[in-house]
């Protein structure tokens, strides 16, 4: 497994940042948009009864880059509500620079602010056809993804 993680001091409380980024709409958007590092393309995510915000709850994210179907499913593994969340991939999956993940989420009070850490460790992909992307573009796409999902959030409490 492979790791990267980032953290920033986000001026609200563990409780509204935890209830932001539970909401995977939220916390996924930069999936959801076309981008340079999504090649163009986007993936559409789809979430079970249990909202990807309780343990066993399945988010999936399925797409098209660059003429490739992607997909992939998610379920919680964690779920500490104010504190800790984690998920993971399972089963079959089709990604192009890494292979199966676990990401997670913890927030920590800190004077008036709270400290937020968003973490990846991640394979690289399992097909001899891509594996090498993987070595070439996976840190960089998991430094991307870690990064967005922080930024999108203190953007989201600074504005407010």
């Amino acid at each position: 497994m492979r790791h990267f993680e980032k953290s920033a001091n986000i001026k609200a409380s563990p409780q509204e940042i935890f209830e932001y980024a539970d909401n995977h709409a939220n916390f996924s958007a930069h999936m959801s948009k076309s981008s340079w590092m999504m090649a163009g393309g986007k993936m559409e995510t789809q979430v079970d009864e249990g909202k990807g915000q309780k343990v066993g709850s399945h988010i999936r994210l399925k797409g098209k880059i660059l003429g490739i179907n992607l997909y992939l499913d998610e379920f919680v593994t964690v779920h500490e509500h104010p504190f800790r969340k984690a998920w993971q991939t399972v089963g079959d999956l089709s990604l192009l620079v890494i292979g199966h993940y676990k990401m997670g989420l913890e927030i920590n009070p800190e004077n008036n602010e709270s400290k937020f850490k968003v973490y990846i460790d991640y394979e690289l992909p399992g097909s001899f056809r891509t594996r090498w992307l993987g070595y070439l573009f996976g840190r960089i796409y998991a430094k991307w993804c870690v990064n967005q999902m922080l930024q999108d959030t203190y953007k989201h409490f600074s504005q407010n």
